[in-house]
């Protein structure tokens, strides 16, 4: 899997030894504000290019584990219409999971792993997720899905975009956080939650 890598690459792979220190690589890296369409690319585009946005995070996040011996896994974040969705990397120490992920914002980001199950992980996000008014949106899951089934494709190297790696994030079985009609007595987060979550990392450029 990782014998296409270059020198330079094998480097930066070798040096992000450990979740959290992969969780700083992916943080120091702008956000990929996508200024000519729509991008899904792999680990090495997006360190030769040094932007990313979130699933690119996740892949890159992936694919450091896995040359230190955890499996590359996604996790698939579902919200309303209304909103966006969010993969992140989960990972396992001593059987209970964490989570590194790629946001430019100060919500949703790396979780420690003290969570027994990937459902617990998942709900660990859910207070934090919602829009500008406060509306909490997070509905549903997929997965882990482990990234070893696009081995054929090079996903870690290829300069082609990998758009098909999202449409069958898409695709998995979905689960429900709870039950139908639940949301219609949740409380929205507060101002100062709201204005948290207006936070940004990477400030859009203006051109």
């Amino acid at each position: 899997m990782f014998d296409n890598l270059t020198p330079k690459e094998k480097a930066i792979f070798k040096k992000c030894n450990t979740p959290q220190k992969i969780q700083d690589f992916v943080n120091s890296i702008p956000n990929n504000f996508e200024p000519d369409g729509d991008t899904c690319r792999s680990p090495r585009v997006v360190l030769a290019t040094n932007t990313a946005h979130c699933i690119e995070g996740a892949l890159l996040a992936a694919a450091i584990l896995a040359y230190h011996g955890y499996k590359p896994l996604l996790l698939d974040l579902t919200a309303t219409k209304h909103d966006f969705d969010h993969v992140v990397t989960p990972f396992q120490v001593n059987g209970l999971w964490g989570a590194i992920s790629k946001t430019n914002h100060a919500v949703l980001r790396y979780r420690e792993p003290i969570y027994k199950t990937i459902r617990e992980l998942v709900l660990s996000y859910f207070h934090e997720y919602f829009l500008d008014d406060g509306t909490k949106t997070l509905r549903s899951y997929a997965g882990p899905f482990n990234l070893t089934n696009f081995e054929t494709r090079d996903w870690i190297t290829t300069g082609e975009t990998l758009w098909e790696i999202p449409n069958t994030l898409v695709e998995l079985n979905h689960i429900p956080l709870f039950p139908r009609g639940t949301e219609k007595k949740f409380r929205k987060a507060d101002k100062i939650e709201r204005d948290a979550g207006k936070l940004v990392e990477w400030p859009r450029k203006k051109h």
